[in-house]
């Protein structure tokens, strides 16, 4: 996390968004652009297992245009400079926009902005990939602040933070969970991450959210390796009628950390009715969030998030809505915490090779369960380890209550709103931050940690126990029903980086190959 303004405003000579994130095919998207230089191109390609180009525009008239001063919460309102053309028989996925000043100077005259055609509703896989964009405008700087320097709203209508869409790819110095090579001392502090990102004039964020650190590693893998599946994104859980309709499987990537309560409602009806959830994520529904409008008939430009002042501070406590209040879900003025739904919270252990979080940690998963289906065909035996070279547990993290039962094995310990019906498969240790335990050069919370704050907000209030609950936690793989037999199954594999071992790790592969598999009709 970062406290201090770290915005990348304009460091390009070009900059755009397009006027939403999603579109149906067959609609026109408006793309709106600033450019320092009178034309630019434009190329837009289909990013699955490679990138193809779709369409592109040249010696297109480029337009400066300021960014207003609450872009960070308002959105930058430029005129539309192109209108994209999709065909009803573009397939569905992730679609990257490249934007190239011309005659600006090397190394600032490319940009990027993206969109997601959704598929057709009489055209759908079994399988349905969310992409985390409520996490990615979470994260963004642009314009000014994110909801980790001081905002309370953030804006979709802007340009995203440079390198968070598409940038050169680095071995690990873009981690803020760095594996560590034989020999090597951790990177506690963070400091070979912050020297990379200052350099290449990157934000922070491209070590926590984005298409190219998270999203743009499993799909890659997933094409290559035979899998595909529609796109969509955050916000059109509150958009768009009928997302999840007809899908077996919806799948979550990376780091999916923000969550409406109408996404919450809409994927728990449909694991309830017998569909299935595969979570590769760490720190996934967090934080509750709404979505806002612009007063101009666009009910989902901006996302509003009060954090850790929600139970202080947001508008709805007013209105006697303690439950809507867009903080932790699991704060007991929600009372829906994401272990419901997941089998797993960030209460029970958020960071991994992250500051003072077991900085020495291994960064893979212990194997507790050799049995289970999600580890056949892999080899792996009961003790064996799993995703180091790549350190897949990391930098955030989900975990459980545990204890071992009559037959020494590793189960969830009872707890309230934790569903009975889940299985251990691996396990690592993780840890919650407290005030000084932050990496230095990622500054965090000045006047509070997620430890105070979980301990207080959780557990019940800032004791030498529950500081020491909060803190001792874990990670976790678990699998089971949230909703009982008769519903769907929900696999959670709780690390924002297990994608970082699909590259290369034959086990991580198969577990995820697995889990999609089995759940995916």
């Amino acid at each position: 996390m970062n406290t201090g303004i770290d915005d990348q405003t304009f460091w390009d000579s070009i900059e755009g968004y397009c006027g939403r994130l999603s579109f149906a095919p067959g609609e026109s998207v408006p793309v709106h652009v600033s450019c320092q230089t009178d034309q630019f191109n434009l190329v837009v390609e289909r990013w699955a297992g490679d990138r193809t180009q779709v369409w592109a525009a040249q010696g297109v008239v480029g337009q400066y245009h300021l960014a207003p001063e609450n872009a960070d919460s308002q959105g930058c309102r430029w005129p539309v400079s192109v209108e994209v053309p999709t065909d009803e028989q573009w397939e569905s996925g992730f679609y990257l926009v490249t934007l190239s000043a011309i005659g600006a100077p090397k190394g600032r005259d490319v940009s990027h902005c993206c969109f997601v055609v959704r598929a057709a509703d009489d055209n759908r896989q079994s399988a349905l990939l969310v992409l985390a964009t409520n996490t990615w405008n979470a994260y963004n700087t642009w314009g000014g602040r994110s909801l980790y320097t001081g905002a309370h709203q953030v804006s979709f209508r802007r340009p995203f933070g440079r390198g968070m869409l598409c940038r050169h790819p680095v071995d690990r110095d873009d981690r803020k969970a760095r594996p560590v090579r034989r020999g090597e001392q951790p990177d506690a502090e963070g400091e070979i991450f912050q020297q990379y990102r200052t350099a290449h004039g990157y934000p922070s964020a491209i070590g926590s959210s984005g298409w190219f650190t998270h999203e743009r590693r499993f799909v890659e893998w997933a094409y290559a390796n035979g899998f595909s599946f529609d796109m969509a994104v955050s916000s059109d859980f509150d958009t768009v009628d009928g997302l999840t309709d007809g899908y077996d499987l919806v799948l979550s990537v990376g780091h999916d950390e923000y969550w409406t309560a109408t996404a919450r409602d809409i994927v728990d009806s449909h694991i309830r009715d017998g569909a299935n959830l595969a979570s590769f994520s760490g720190n996934t529904m967090f934080w509750q969030v709404r979505l806002a409008g612009d007063g101009n008939g666009d009910d989902a430009a901006h996302m509003v998030c009060y954090k850790y002042r929600a139970h202080l501070d947001d508008p709805v406590l007013a209105d006697n809505q303690p439950a809507s209040i867009t903080g932790m879900w699991a704060d007991p003025v929600v009372g829906r915490p994401e272990w419901s739904t997941l089998g797993a919270g960030s209460a029970f252990g958020l960071y991994h090779r992250f500051g003072q979080a077991t900085p020495r940690g291994m960064g893979g998963f212990t194997i507790v369960d050799p049995s289970h289906w999600l580890v056949s065909g892999t080899g792996l035996t009961y003790g064996d380890m799993i995703g180091i070279d790549d350190g897949v547990v990391g930098y955030e993290t989900m975990g459980c209550p545990v204890q071992f039962d009559d037959n020494n094995q590793l189960v969830a310990r009872p707890h309230e709103h934790m569903p009975p019906d889940f299985n251990i498969v691996g396990f690592a240790f993780s840890s919650n931050l407290g005030v000084g335990e932050y990496p230095k050069s990622i500054a965090a919370l000045s006047d509070q940690g997620d430890l105070e704050f979980v301990a207080d907000r959780v557990f019940g209030g800032v004791t030498e126990n529950n500081i020491g609950r909060a803190k001792r936690g874990n990670a976790v793989i678990v699998e089971g029903h949230p909703f009982g037999l008769t519903g769907g199954r929900v696999v959670t594999v709780g690390t924002t980086d297990w994608v970082f071992g699909l590259a290369s790790d034959a086990q991580v592969q198969a577990i995820t190959a697995n889990a999609i598999s089995t759940l995916g009709g």
